[in-house]
């Protein structure tokens, strides 16, 4: 089965590519977030430029979360220099594997070292949650809750604000989106998710509003008298006549016990 692949906002731009292939890198990047997480290549590539200032001796090249934080710190501590700044938004975003976040600061990179612009890249205000993605997947291929929250809280992330509280409004805030977007899944397809309307729908779907084409007749009866809602016939219709009817009522006979 064929599904959707990830968003073209999530790549790099071909100026971008170009632009990373003229540097003669270490290594290509093949897989923007990973490749970018632990900040070796993005010190590579300022040190093209500032070369006395990013001392590539000084920077790892491992994984682990340790050696990311370390060499994103040098980093940081490197553009005070040049006074330049790259968001921290961004920079957490880009250890953790953020969707999205490591093609954006690329692109902040680019900014930086080469005075230019790309247009239409996605701004700083940006959630860098799996959202765009998954709007693109059929409804069957979609995240469950507790895989919605998988994808966007990482291992990472958590090990580095192991704080409970702080996870825990994460947790909750990704639990809402999903519930958020669940809900208005049901709302325009309600026949997919089998969805039953409460009494209170179902009244207000079988009410017929009184309006001036609908006209009130009474009908006597033995009982008393019965009210009927009809609408008056038009003027191309015969004319209709209503006629009584009565129908005898069987007479209750009391029982007594002699």
């Amino acid at each position: 089965m064929y599904y959707a692949q990830c968003p073209k906002t999530t790549g790099l731009p071909r100026e971008v590519l170009k632009w990373l292939q003229s540097l003669d890198l270490s290594f290509y990047p093949m897989n923007v977030r990973r490749d970018f997480s632990n900040g070796f290549l993005v010190a590579e590539i300022f040190a093209h430029y500032y070369p006395h200032d990013f001392p590539m001796h000084l920077y790892d090249k491992g994984t682990s979360l340790t050696a990311k934080q370390k060499n994103w710190s040098r980093i940081e501590r490197s553009l005070q220099k040049q006074n330049q700044r790259l968001m921290k938004e961004v920079i957490d975003g880009t250890i953790h594997c953020k969707p999205g976040a490591a093609e954006l600061l690329v692109h902040d990179v680019y900014t930086i070292l080469t005075k230019r612009r790309i247009r239409d890249v996605k701004g700083p205000t940006s959630d860098f949650t799996d959202q765009e993605y998954q709007r693109l997947l059929p409804s069957l291929a979609r995240s469950t809750a507790s895989k919605a929250i998988k994808n966007n809280l990482t291992r990472t992330e958590i090990v580095a604000e192991p704080d409970i509280s702080t996870n825990q409004m994460k947790t909750e805030a990704i639990l809402r989106r999903h519930l958020k977007h669940k809900a208005a899944e049901k709302t325009l397809h309600p026949g997919r998710f089998k969805v039953k309307h409460n009494l209170g729908q179902l009244a207000a779907k079988q009410l017929m509003p009184p309006s001036k084409d609908n006209v009130w007749f009474n009908s006597p009866s033995p009982g008393g008298t019965t009210s009927k809602l009809c609408s008056p016939p038009t003027w191309t219709e015969a004319t209709v006549t209503f006629k009584e009817i009565k129908v005898r009522q069987p007479v209750k006979h009391s029982l007594v016990n002699y």
